[in-house]
């Protein structure tokens, strides 16, 4: 698992590889991503969105943004943590992503963005 600590908000990545879902004669590797977020600040903040910087290896950067997290823009009191799981797919089976949040303070709505630490993906046949 890998962890960052922005502004008392903490976020943390474990990645799976995803063979069933994958076809490596077709160039598509499928990864889950488990992202954990826990609220030890001293605000209740909101999720509003977020920007990832995805790359594969083998391949150019791509950027996504877009509203909140799997549909959701969760409210997080003090203390509260959320998780959600998402995937993402690579071509040559080897890349790593990055990105950030936009936060907000409630009740102010005050914005701030919180780093979603890098994290590797690589498919374990590929270690060898």
């Amino acid at each position: 698992m890998i962890t960052v600590v922005t502004k008392g908000i903490k976020v943390s990545v474990e990645t799976n590889y995803q063979p069933e879902y994958s076809q490596p004669a077709h160039e598509r590797f499928v990864f889950t991503y488990r992202i954990t977020i826990e609220n030890n600040s001293n605000h209740t903040v909101q999720l509003k969105a977020r920007h990832w910087d995805i790359y594969d290896i083998a391949y150019p950067k791509y950027e996504v943004e877009g509203e909140g997290v799997v549909g959701k823009q969760p409210i997080l009191e003090l203390g509260e943590i959320h998780r959600y799981v998402s995937g993402c797919n690579l071509r040559f089976g080897v890349g790593k992503m990055s990105g950030y949040y936009i936060m907000a303070h409630i009740p102010d709505g005050r914005l701030f963005n919180v780093d979603i630490p890098e994290f590797i993906m690589i498919v374990p046949f590929k270690l060898n």
